[in-house]
């Protein structure tokens, strides 16, 4: 019986898209957190502003992409709009291991975050209503898995040599789009034949809907993408670590992100959405904020460990809040719009954050991060959750 329900929850077909969408994650965290920062400073010698500016580019590029997915979707194939993506990845990340001009460093960024786009989005559609939420939840713990071991793996390999690390990246970004060729040809997705036009005026009219979230939306991805270029700077000059040290501190907060994503799903389901995400973005804002005051190893470590139970206590909750505006049968647009609002800040935050460690210091901009997701709980505490649909009331 439970090989029966497995096979109808992950039919072999899905199998081959979450494992191209594990490679894509695995290359997309290391790249974005540990790569382009270490490996920029340390091999190109850019500086913390181009590294910034690039991650900022390859969110831009990412969100476009996004925004136009459904379109795509619609006229071409899955099998070409992954496969063209996954070769522009490709070509992306082989230019910015030689790039030492910052414009080619930042060019290279935004073609991987072109490439990169489409696969998540193509996942997302691929889910069956009857089984959304265990579906959703494989797709996450596979997303998270290979972000989170992404920046495991190469940062040991940048702590060895930085062209082992290079070429890992490159080979498993081969990898992906070799895989891309088996997959369907065919235009298999429900999607409803509706013109663009027609259906930006119905997600238009979706966003007026939740206007009072956008904000939050655009905070959260704010203060986290102003992490992305200062992390292992901040790791080695605040918090005197070494690279294994660093490689310890991703292990551990991965790890319980992973290990408290279906649990803390659940209970989100049982008590209600709502004060899972303002404890979350709460706890998370506070302990990140305590980092700056130079703990031992064993306290980042602990540190580690509640940033990752409380992100798990985040996740499952606002993306079951966002399904919720979802139309059946415009999936792509959906997420794609999504995605668009959320990348907002994912495009500035980079950029601003290497902006403001050059003009502060890193340990000024971990600081100004904790306090935004301090904000973002207060925010979440007054937002009126009666306006989502299918929202039940916390239990008595």
């Amino acid at each position: 019986m439970k090989t029966a329900t497995m096979k109808q929850l992950l039919p072999t077909h899905m199998l081959l898209y979450l494992f191209i969408l594990f490679l894509v994650e695995f290359v997309r965290g290391a790249a974005l957190i540990s790569f382009l920062s270490i490996y920029g400073k340390k091999a190109l010698g850019l500086d913390l502003d181009v590294i910034g500016a690039a991650i900022t580019a390859c969110y831009l590029m990412d969100t476009v992409v996004k925004l136009a997915i459904g379109y795509l979707l619609d006229k071409l194939s899955v099998r070409t709009v992954v496969n063209v993506g996954l070769l522009l990845s490709l070509v992306g990340i082989a230019v910015i291991g030689h790039a030492h001009a910052p414009w080619l460093f930042i060019t290279a960024a935004a073609i991987y975050g072109i490439g990169i786009s489409p696969i998540w989005i193509v996942c997302l559609t691929r889910i069956k209503e009857e089984s959304r939420g265990q579906q959703m939840g494989f797709l996450y713990t596979i997303w998270l898995v290979g972000m989170g071991s992404g920046p495991v793996v190469i940062n040991l390999l940048l702590d060895m040599s930085f062209n082992w690390a290079y070429w890992t990246l490159v080979g498993i970004s081969i990898i992906a789009w070799v895989l891309s060729f088996m997959l369907t040809s065919v235009r298999e997705l429900h999607i409803d034949r509706v013109p663009f036009r027609k259906q930006l005026s119905i997600f238009g009219s979706r966003l007026r809907e939740m206007r009072v979230l956008l904000p939050g939306m655009v905070l959260q991805t704010l203060g986290a993408g102003m992490l992305l270029p200062i992390l292992p700077s901040f790791a080695s000059h605040s918090l005197g670590m070494t690279p294994n040290h660093y490689t310890l501190l991703l292990t551990v907060g991965g790890a319980f992100t992973v290990i408290g994503l279906i649990p803390m799903g659940r209970l989100a389901d049982r008590l209600g959405k709502k004060w899972f995400l303002v404890a979350g973005f709460l706890i998370f804002g506070i302990v990140l904020y305590s980092l700056t005051r130079h703990p031992s190893l064993e306290s980042a470590l602990f540190s580690a460990l509640v940033l990752g139970l409380s992100y798990a206590a985040v996740l499952p909750a606002w993306n079951a809040l966002l399904a919720n505006y979802v139309p059946p049968g415009q999936q792509g647009l959906g997420w794609g719009v999504f995605s668009t609002v959320e990348g907002i800040g994912g495009m500035i935050g980079p950029y601003l954050g290497g902006l403001l460690a050059i003009q502060f210091s890193e340990s000024w901009v971990v600081r100004l991060a904790g306090v935004l997701f301090i904000l973002i709980s207060l925010f979440y505490m007054f937002f009126p959750f009666r306006l989502f649909r299918g929202e039940k009331p916390a239990a008595p």
